[in-house]
């Protein structure tokens, strides 16, 4: 069984989901990993009812599939003392609720 051959979505989160799942199809990609930015997969709505699966169908309908999801930016503030150097690649209620905490203020000028 030959591995498949998928594209990170990242580099073309400017363009809607559907326009980078033709290209995908069109290039001869397998599959897809999806970025968590642009309008590819949105953390924020996956609870709601038949989201994460008009994701899988949009794909399906291409002669693509799932192979990964990528949260890269988000995964940068991982174990990391959240300061104002996460503002451009967190998401917004992380970042506010974060730099609101009780962390006293030298905690931002660390490392």
């Amino acid at each position: 069984m030959p591995r498949p051959v998928t594209l990170f979505t990242g580099q073309w989160a400017d363009l809607p989901f559907e326009t980078i799942c033709e290209k995908a199809a069109a290039f001869g990609y397998d599959g897809l990993e999806l970025a968590c930015w642009g309008d590819h997969m949105e953390v924020s709505r996956a609870e709601e009812d038949g989201y994460c699966q008009s994701r899988h169908d949009t794909l399906a309908e291409h002669g693509l599939s799932l192979h990964a999801i990528s949260n890269h930016l988000v995964g940068q503030a991982v174990c990391d003392r959240i300061d104002s150097r996460h503002a451009s690649c967190g998401t917004v209620p992380i970042w506010i609720r974060n730099m609101t905490s009780s962390a006293p203020a030298s905690a931002s000028a660390a490392t």
